[in-house]
This record gives structure tokens, sequence and C-alpha cells, in this order.
């Protein structure tokens, strides 16, 4: 039986290469994604392995706000003077210094404008004296308070050199310093990566950095010779409490690092839905496949029962030939994603100034997860024809062809019951019972439901498509084959449906979204001119409060509504909050509407909050709310109103005085005018720019730019929807080449027979690219009615995130009928070709 198999595998090869090629791209994008994240991971740990190995131990405050203080120093309160002392004072401990090291010291270049950022964060710190860490490339350490030092990888990019004017932006206004050197890292780095480092002198650096002076961000601790670190960092936690934390410098290396993984986290995610996407549609390729291969092997797998193979036999033949398919596949996917893997790195490493890319490295965790992706997905797809080839009775040996296909009452009975299961779950979640979460819980169910039931509809469904093509005798022979055999068709059509679909409903919610972002900014904003910071910047950009007092003072400027923005603890989670320097005044520019208390004043110690923001936490009018802003205490405030949701103000809104006190940034980051009717926007914004050019962070713009720069950020979305519809496409197109193929086998007699009695080679040609065109039509026209309903599903229960407004992207649903037709096209070509170049007799004599 295994030789059998075996030559059965071997007879077959352009048929299983077509199939393993889907699980070759699925296994290609895990294993790229895995190789880039740990060559990624293992390169920034040795960038920052060695940038505290100065320092023995840390001991700093822990931070309050849990996630976001955690990777940024300015949220964790500053230390005084007296722990430096105790900290010195403490047995093992040879010398102990305080550290200023903070983000938010933002340098500005030649054309008036923040240095662009290269990945890493940006810091303003002290310097921490010449070492074999950090040495020297030019000039000297700062002396004055007017002198800053900055790494070699900021001086490039800003151009900078010693002896230099620059203004650098922290937590107060533009301060010009001069540069009195320019310093570099071990091994001549220019920076660790990416980072910005602007090192002012100790009392400067506490002011700007930390909002006053005698403070630091932590202690740093070397070891006296013989000292055991664990038995000082003991002492340490026992001297200072729970409120201190004792790191070592490797532990304050992981930190930093951190901060430098999110693209690489990012590009990983992205890798990982294109390979979930790729497996999703490679499994109904490999189950047509094998169907197929059953369906064509009646005859022989009939003769082997005949000659006394048992059901487990057969089952058995068919897996091991899936285990050979998913072998394989499975190899050339985790070469091929070595492949990627070093060339994604080498681009993200190059996206990131000083960022040197570790020899690449092949994690054991990506070679058994490209096998286990890819054999057992294999496997898995071809249960189902195995276990239908082990009901093969031997007396269909004696048949001249296959019979017909079965009605698969079992498979039309499970499409509905997961069906029916989907549906349940989109209606709950669409009417707020269940939420989003409810929706991405039956989308999986409904998916395989309408793949199950799609032969019910195939047959119709084409004939009627295919009524477009009728008009010529290739067309109408197309047609007839593309209905003929119902389930190999809807199989085939399932892989273009269920990539057209994820994109049709991912852009059917970034439409909603879009429309309901752009409907509400033209409705309820009032200020015909904005200024605020550039995407990644948005909440940290720093406007001059002295300018907008000026700003305010300009002819034709009726109201001025700043904001500055930051994160803080509501309760025991993490949440948005704002401060608004004059919150009647925001009220009226942004048209916030009541839903419930008082929202006209807000008064120290109370707080309002939007309705979604509210209704998640559970909190009403009246309630009390325990808050922990980034600095100070946690304090308990008083909600005393209700806002309906806004696109442009949700979350939690705090008294000013609060923010000047808590915030990690105190400056407003955006700033709404509201202009007096008759006044000329262009001559206003003119002004509006002079009076803030100390402010480079941000610009000023009209409220189409606002609309615009909001609909960019669904541009960039869609750019990604747009990349998953070339996978899924790609895999269409293998699964409708597989598909021909493996029918102009089946019916090699009776094409011969057409081509006998007339059909030309043009015809035939014909004839077949309009069969592949129906299927690939088929599938998208299903793939968009699936995609639609669960993008209006998803759309209508986001009413609480802002999604106000249902929209469909007409436009682009043209485009991808189009898209499959040329797809449909494409995949034609070579089984057309090989149908047009059969030899009549010899087909004609096959039985």
């Amino acid at each position: 039986m295994l030789t059998a198999t075996l030559k059965s595998l071997l007879s077959r090869k352009l048929r299983l290469v077509l199939s393993g090629l889907a699980i070759v791209l699925a296994v290609m994008f895990v294993s790229g994604a895995m190789v880039i994240k740990d060559t990624l991971n293992r390169s920034i740990d040795a960038q920052f392995s060695g940038a505290y190995a100065d320092i023995d131990l840390y001991v700093a405050h822990k931070p309050k706000v849990s996630a976001q203080a955690a990777d940024d120093p300015a949220a964790v309160p500053p230390v005084d003077r007296t722990v430096v002392d105790k900290v010195a004072q403490t047995p093992g401990v040879a010398r102990a210094g305080g550290l200023v090291l903070a983000e938010g010291a933002r340098v500005i270049g030649k054309d008036g404008k923040v240095v662009p950022g290269t990945g890493g964060p940006r810091y303003g710190a002290t310097w921490r004296g010449k070492s074999d860490l950090i040495g020297l490339r030019t000039g000297h350490e700062p002396r004055a308070d007017g002198e800053v030092a900055v790494n070699a990888g900021l001086a490039e990019k800003a151009g900078l050199k010693v002896g230099d004017r620059v203004g650098v932006l922290t937590d107060e206004p533009r301060r010009t310093f001069t540069v009195a050197g320019v310093f570099e890292y071990s091994g001549h780095r220019d920076s660790v990566g990416g980072e910005q480092t602007v090192v002012f002198t100790e009392p400067v650096a506490q002011r700007l950095m930390l909002g006053r002076t005698g403070v630091y961000s932590g202690v740093r601790i070397e070891l006296a010779p013989g000292a055991s670190a664990a038995r000082v960092g003991s002492a340490l936690t026992r001297e200072f409490g729970d409120g201190y934390e004792v790191l070592t410098g490797r532990e304050l290396a992981e930190k930093a690092s951190d901060k430098s993984r999110g693209i690489l986290d990012m590009m990983s995610t992205m890798l990982l839905g294109f390979a979930a996407v790729a497996v999703l549609v490679g499994v109904f390729l490999i189950i047509n496949t094998f169907s197929i291969i059953v369906a064509q092997r009646m005859r022989e797998l009939a003769l082997l029962r005949a000659l006394g193979a048992s059901r487990r036999q057969m089952i058995n033949s068919v897996l091991l030939e899936s285990f050979a398919v998913g072998l394989v596949s499975s190899a050339l996917g985790l070469a091929a994603g070595i492949g990627i893997g070093a060339l994604g790195s080498d681009l993200l490493a190059s996206s990131t100034d000083g960022l040197e890319v570790a020899s690449l490295g092949v994690p054991a965790s990506a070679v058994v997860t490209a096998f286990a992706v890819g054999v057992l997905t294999t496997m898995l797809a071809a249960l189902a024809p195995a276990l239908r080839a082990s009901k093969v009775a031997p007396i269909s040996v004696l048949r001249a062809t296959a019979g017909p296909e079965g009605r698969h009452r079992k498979q039309t009975w499970t499409g509905a019951v997961l069906l029916g299961l989907g549906a349940l779950l989109l209606v709950l979640g669409s009417t707020g019972a269940g939420g989003v979460s409810a929706i991405l819980l039956g989308i999986l169910p409904a998916f395989v439901g309408v793949a199950l039931l799609t032969p019910l509809v195939s047959g119709p469904a084409v004939r009627g498509i295919g009524s477009l093509f009728a008009r010529s005798l290739p067309g109408r022979l197309g047609r007839g084959n593309s209905a003929r055999n119902p389930r190999r068709t809807a199989i085939t059509a399932s892989a273009m449906m269920i990539g057209v679909a994820l994109v049709t409903g991912i852009s059917t919610v970034a439409a909603s979204a879009e429309d309901s972002v752009t409907h509400d900014i033209r409705r309820d904003l009032k200020a015909e001119l904005v200024a605020m910071g550039e995407a990644g910047s948005a909440s940290s950009a720093a406007i001059d409060p002295g300018a907008l007092d000026r700003v305010a003072q300009v002819p034709g400027v009726q109201k001025v509504a700043a904001a500055a923005m930051d994160t803080a603890t509501v309760g025991k989670d993490n949440q948005s909050v704002a401060a608004w320097r004059d919150w009647p005044a925001a009220r009226q520019v942004l048209g916030l509407k009541a839903a419930g208390g008082a929202v006209g004043t807000l008064d120290a110690g109370t707080v309002l909050m939007n309705e979604s923001t509210a209704d998640s936490r559970g909190v009403k009018v009246g309630d009390d709310v325990r808050i922990q802003l980034q600095r100070g205490d946690a304090r308990t405030y008083r909600v005393a109103g209700l806002f309906a949701n806004s696109t442009l103000a949700n979350g939690v809104v705090v008294p000013w005085s609060d923010a000047q006190a808590g915030f990690r940034h105190k400056q407003p980051s955006q700033a709404y005018f509201q202009l007096a009717g008759g006044a000329d926007t262009g001559q206003v914004r003119a002004r509006i720019e002079s009076l803030l050019k100390d402010s480079p962070e941000v610009t000023v713009q009209t409220r189409e730019d606002v609309i615009e720069k909001f609909s960019g950020g669904f541009a960039m979305m869609l750019a990604v929807v747009q990349a998953l519809l070339g996978v899924a496409m790609l895999i269409a197109i293998l699964g409708i080449v597989n598909t021909l193929a493996l029918s102009i086998l089946e019916r090699t007699r009776e094409m011969g027979a057409l081509r006998a009695i007339g059909l030309g080679r043009g015809q035939t040609i014909r004839m077949i690219m309009t069969e592949s065109v129906l299927i690939s039509l088929f599938g998208a026209a299903l793939g968009i009615v699936v995609g639609a309903v669960l993008g209006l599903a998803v759309a209508h229960a986001m009413a609480d995130q802002g999604v106000t407004r249902l929209s469909m992207p007409w436009g682009q649903m043209a485009a991808y009928l189009v898209g499959a037709a040329v797809v449909g096209v494409i995949a034609s070509i070579a089984p057309a070709r090989r149908g047009a170049r059969l030899n009549v007799l010899a087909a004609i004599s096959q039985g």
C-alpha cells in the first residue's frame, strides 16, 4: 500500500505542487515574522546590553501609572537628595549619585521644526562622566547652564557641531543653548537604538526635565569590591519600602530596549496576519485539490479496495500524500521565511539610525512552528477527502467514470448550524448585547458556514453571472462547465471569497468610521483653524501658553480653546485624560452637548466624562472615581457631568490646575481657534503662525486639513488591507489554476470530442477563460456580500467608539470585482493553453 501511495504521489506532482504553494506562503509569513523578531531582538539587546554597564544597581520610585509610566522615566516620581544620601550610606555601596534621565527633550533643527525621531526615545539627561561606555567625540561636557552636549546621532541628524546655537523644547517653553560637545557610545556608535539625548548641567536638567531642582530620576550605584548585588538590593528594598524599586544595570537595559521594539512588534503582527489569511485560504485549496484527486482516482481506489485494501489503509494513503505535501511545503516555506526575515531585518534596521543588525538567527520556535503549521494544516485539510476515499465501494472499479456528486447533507446541515451560530453572535454584537467581542467570535463560524453552504448557491449564481457571456458558444460552454460541479466550484471560489470578504469587511468598518469622523467634525467643530502636532507627537507637542494669550488678542479671533493630553489610572485601568485651559470655550468650540449633570463649568475636585467612558466604567453623575495622574498622589474626584460622545473630545476631563501639577507635559498640545464672522481666514492664519513660531512641533491647519489628517489614518489601514487582499488573491489564483488544470485532465475525452466536432483553439481558450472568470467573479461577489454584512455588523457595534454612520466602500467593492475578473483571466492562461494544445485523437481515445 505504501508503494502504491508513493507512486500515485509521484504521478501527480504538478497538482500537489500547486496545492503546496499555499502552504509555502503561510509558512513563509509565519517563519519570516519569527526570524525578524528574533534577529532584531538580539540586535536591540546587543545595543543596550552595555548602555548601563557602569551602573551596578539603580534605585527609583515605582511608576504610579501602571502601563504608560513603565515606559517613560518622566512619569516616575523623582527622588530627592536625602534618598541619594541614604543609598550612599548603605553597606556595600562604594559610590552613589543622582541621575536625571527623562523623555521629552526635543531639539529644533535649522528649518525651525523639531528634528525628526529615528525610532528611539528623546531624552534629557545629566552627564554621566567619561567611561568605556560614553566618550566625547568633540568638545566638552556642559559646564555652564547655557551649554548642552548631544549624542553623535542627533548631531548628524540636525547638522550640529560644537559652538552652534540650538533651541530645545522640554516641559518648559523653548530655550536656546550652545552646543558644547558631541558624545558617542562604546564601539564609536552614534546612538543606542536610535535615541536622541540632550545633556544639560545638573540644575538645568532637574528644572527642565523633572520640574524642580534638587531631585533626580533615580540613584545610580557602584558597588564596593566583593559586595553582593543581591544582598545590597535586598537591604535597599527593606530600607525604602514598596514605593521604590531596585534594578540592576541589565534590568535597566531591558526596560530601555523595550521602547525600541514597537515597530518590531507591529511588523511581526502584520506578517502573522498575512500568515493567518494564507492558512485560512490555503485550507480550501488543499481540500479542493484532494477532493478532485479522490474523485479522479475513483476507479484506482476501488481497485485497491477490490484487491483487499481496508478503509483505514485508504485513509492513511490520502493522509500520507498530504503529509508529504505539507512536509515539503513547510521546508520550502521555512527557507523562504528565512529570506524574508533577513530582508525585513535589514529594512527595519535601516529605518532606525544606529541599530546594527545581529547575525541572522533562526530560532527553534520558528522551525517547529513552520512544520507544525504546514504539516498539520495540510493533513487536517485532507482529512475530509481521506474519509471520502475510504467509502469508495469495490464495485466502482466497473464504472467507466466517477459517479455524480452526492448531496452532502451532513455538510449542508453543519454549514447551516455554523452559519446560524455566527449570525446569532453577529446579531447579539450589533445590538449591543455582546459588543464587538461577540461579533469577532461569530466571524469564524459564519465564514465556515457560508463556505459549507456555498455549493447550494454556486450553480444558480454561476449560471446567472454566466448569462453575461452566453452570447457566444465558448461562453455557454464555459458557463455550463462552471455550473456542472457546484461543490468543486464552491470550494475553489471560497478561496477568493474569504480574501475579498476580509478586506470588504475591514474596508466597510473603515469607511463607516471615516464617514462618522468627517461628519462629526463638520457638524460639531466651530473652529476654523486648529494648531496640533503631527502623527506620533499629537499628545506631546508643546504650545507656549503665552503665545496662546497673544493669539486671543489677534483681530478676528473670537475664542481660543487649548488642551493638554495624558494617560492616567482611572480606578484600576489606564485611561486617556485631557485638561482644557478654558473649558466653557472648549465646550462651545467643539460643539459638545450635555448628556447628564452639569457640564458648563469644571470645578476643583470634579471631572467630566463622555457617555461611552462612563458606561464602560459603570459610573454615573455624582459618583466618586479614584484617579492617579502621572505625577503626584492619587485623588478622589466627583463626576460632575457627562457629555455626548464626540470625535474631538472623549475620555476623562480633569481641571486645568490638576493637569499642571500631574501631567507629564504641562503645556497644551493642541489649540482650536474660532474666528469672528467675516474674518479673513488666510490673514488670521498667517498671524497665528507667526505667534506660534516658538512652538515648532505644531502646525496651524484649517478644518478641512484636520479632516484630511483623520482620513489619512484610515488610508494607512486600508493599505494594509490591500496587502492582505493581494495575498488572498495570489492563493486564489493558485486555487483556480489547480481546479482548471485538474478539470481539463478530468474532461480530456470530452474536450477532444469538442475539438473533433469543430471547436477551434481560440474558442477552447475562451471557454476555459470564461469558466475561470465565472468562478473568480462568483467568489468575489459572495465575498463582497459576506464582508459587507460582517463589516456593517462590526461598525454598528462600534457606536460607543464614535462610529455613528454606516457607509459602504462602493468604489473599492467595484474594484474588487474588476480585480477578480483579472485574476480569473490570469489563472486561466496556463490551463487554457494546455487545453487548446490537446491532441484530438489521443484525447478521444482515452477512456
